[in-house]
């Protein structure tokens, strides 16, 4: 159905115009034929008034409709403006959120590295037992750096009583070879004397 055919059907209906016009129509031409009426028409008169109180009753109604219109007007402006208030407290709980969530993750990765290092940190020894080993470290360090050089001393006095010891068997050496030397010159000596004495005697 076309935008034509509904107004001309609401035309043929309603008369000159719809709810209210309608009745305003009907009165003023109940008003204006009533007072061009000469004989005095009750019936008329009775109807303009019932149709004067339907008038002023659907002025009221479309006052309060009116007014109710503006309320609810009103109120869908208030609940507009409590809705972009949500809005944006929303927004800015979002923010928040997120700068939280920010934290809870560094606070995550902080506390990760913590119990990483803290593990590190146990398996380490403890600085008390650390130093005590490291003070029987430096006592057996320094017994051994005494021996050492207790050793060093007995090592040189080894070496000194070897060289003396080496000059001792070279002076015996030479010693035995004059010996040995002084006792073949004796021996020839006496070989000597000896050979002379037969040769004298063979004579």
């Amino acid at each position: 159905m076309s935008d034509e055919e509904v107004i001309r059907r609401r035309l043929l209906i309603d008369g000159d115009g719809t709810g209210d016009d309608r009745r305003i129509n009907i009165l003023l031409k109940s008003f204006i034929k009533w007072a061009n009426n000469p004989d005095v028409d009750n019936t008329l008169h009775e109807r303009m008034l019932s149709q004067l109180s339907q008038c002023e009753f659907a002025q009221r109604k479309s006052r309060l409709v009116s007014n109710m219109s503006q309320e609810e007007l009103k109120s869908y402006e208030n609940l507009s403006k409590e809705i972009e208030i949500q809005i944006e407290e929303a927004k800015k709980d979002i923010e928040t959120t997120k700068a939280e969530l920010q934290d809870a993750k560094r606070v995550r990765k902080n506390r990760i590295e913590y119990d990483v290092l803290a593990k590190v940190i146990n398996e380490q020894p403890d600085r008390v037992e650390t130093n005590l080993k490291l003070a029987t470290l430096r006592e057996e360090l320094g017994k051994l750096k005494e021996k050492s050089e207790q050793l060093e001393q007995k090592l040189g006095m080894r070496r000194k009583q070897f060289h003396v010891l080496i000059s001792s068997i070279h002076s015996l050496q030479g010693m035995l070879d004059e010996c040995d030397e002084e006792m073949m010159n004796v021996s020839l000596e006496n070989y000597e004397d000896k050979n002379c004495m037969t040769l004298s005697s063979d004579v």
